[in-house]
């Protein structure tokens, strides 16, 4: 098929890269000539492990970019993957989202039936507002010329590939025939396992694809937009649970680690997403909670769990500051060593972190702050040029006369860390792990004062 996706942020990069991966002639529409200049030199616009390969094997042949929106005209089904940034109010900011339909609705072709695919993060009636302008626009007929559906994304950054070529489930919105025919075509390589995975791929790709089929499931537009929304809400309350369960463990002196392992035993709970950290944060589960709290009040079915999970997320930021300052006293004048800027690892997205929120916290307090991060620094310094912080070349540097060193984010690269080198180098060996991952027993044989969460 001919597929177009809107927008070269990380779903429609990823989405158009995995649409050509399984035979589909796949268009990325962007004004950022630099991204654009970038697929079409075969190069990844952003880090995603194994991104690059799939751009490189397929640029110029299934997979092209274009600041030129001529491939609407001629497309079989064509995606809107913008940003929905918050609102001041906590709603979903639709500027660009209505700018794509615009954008569609004038290079609509009425000839031929168009399926227009909303893959963004959108509030719930977002189809029918798309339906609304791009009839407006194009003189079309929504129904008879075009349909729109939804089919919300499901990606974890730093394990995209794995998500969109094996993933679980997918989730289409439509009511509408022809929609519905057109997107089982065009999924049936996702769902039957059809497409073939080169060897560059593999070491990326390890275990993926080892369960059932992907699960096929269509529903109307309402409920897959919501669906979204649900899910990440949902994952945000188990996060927000197992860090308070953190917080009362410190308090009675149990092991967090140990209670994390003993419920995930239990089939109906499950082990992921019950990982202690300093709060949930990135560009997703803020602002998705926040916009469906927000939708429940205006609805009168206010989500009072989703607003706990909220409200305990803020508290495990201060928790965890509260933290240094119980162990340094006075912060001001205190030199902090932050390892980890993006909200995971694997990935260079740095969107109001957890970090951030640490950075503000201890300059407020007067302390001077050095960070790194292997992927995320260039991106951190260009959305917070106003943060006065030391940025270092390695974690080593970072860690340089510090009187604290805090782990935020668990690259794999920070566990296998010279320790003996860095102990050596604080001033003060004071290590607060706010992701449990270190090796606390052998840093405390080396003299270090580590501390974990829970």
């Amino acid at each position: 098929m001919k597929t177009v996706c809107l927008g070269t942020g990380y779903v429609g990069t990823v989405t158009a890269a995995a649409l050509a991966m399984a035979g589909h002639q796949a268009t990325v529409i962007d004004i950022d000539k630099q991204k654009v200049n970038s697929i079409n030199a075969g190069a990844s616009p952003i880090f995603e492990p194994g991104l690059n390969d799939v751009i490189s094997l397929h640029a110029g042949r299934l997979l092209t970019a274009s600041v030129s929106l001529e491939s609407v005209r001629e497309a079989d089904v064509i995606f809107i993957c913008v940003g929905t940034p918050a609102l001041p109010d906590g709603t979903a900011d639709l500027r660009y989202v209505k700018d794509a339909a615009r954008s569609i609705g004038e290079n609509l072709s009425l000839e031929r039936f168009t399926v227009i695919v909303n893959k963004s993060t959108v509030p719930v009636g977002t189809a029918a507002l798309v339906a609304s302008i791009v009839e407006s626009v194009s003189g079309g007929e929504a129904g008879r010329h075009f349909t729109v559906a939804s089919n919300p994304e499901f990606l974890r950054e730093g394990y995209a590939l794995e998500d969109v070529l094996f993933p679980d489930r997918i989730i289409v919105g439509t009511q509408h025939p022809e929609g519905l025919a057109r997107l089982r075509e065009l999924y049936k390589p996702y769902v039957k396992r059809l497409i073939r995975i080169p060897d560059v791929l593999k070491p990326y790709l390890e275990g993926a694809g080892a369960q059932q089929e992907t699960v096929y499931f269509e529903t109307d537009t309402k409920s897959a937009e919501l669906i979204k929304y649900a899910s990440n809400a949902f994952l945000a309350v188990k996060i927000s649970y197992i860090n308070e369960i953190a917080r009362l463990s410190e308090a009675l002196g149990a092991n967090t680690a140990h209670i994390a392992r003993g419920m995930g035993l239990d089939s109906r709970i499950g082990e992921k997403f019950l990982e202690v950290s300093s709060g949930w944060s990135g560009s997703c589960f803020p602002k998705d909670t926040q916009e469906l709290w927000t939708t429940s009040r205006k609805y009168g079915a206010e989500l009072s769990i989703v607003r706990a999970a909220m409200d305990s997320n803020e508290e495990m930021k201060h928790f965890c500051v509260r933290k240094l300052q119980r162990k340094l006293k006075s912060l001001n004048g205190s030199c902090i060593g932050l390892l980890g800027l993006t909200f995971k690892p694997n990935t260079d997205d740095v969107r109001e972190t957890q970090a951030l929120f640490m950075i503000r916290q201890l300059l407020e307090l007067g302390a001077q702050v050095r960070v790194h991060d292997p992927k995320g620094m260039d991106h951190f310094r260009r959305l917070y040029p106003d943060l006065p912080v030391d940025y270092c070349e390695s974690a080593e540097e970072a860690a340089e006369r510090t009187h604290a060193l805090v782990l935020m984010t668990h690259w794999e690269q920070y566990l296998q860390l010279n320790w003996k080198m860095i102990f050596y180098s604080v001033k003060q060996p004071y290590i607060l792990d706010t992701r449990n991952c270190l090796r606390g027993a052998e840093l405390r044989e080396m003299g270090f004062d580590y501390e974990g969460i829970g």
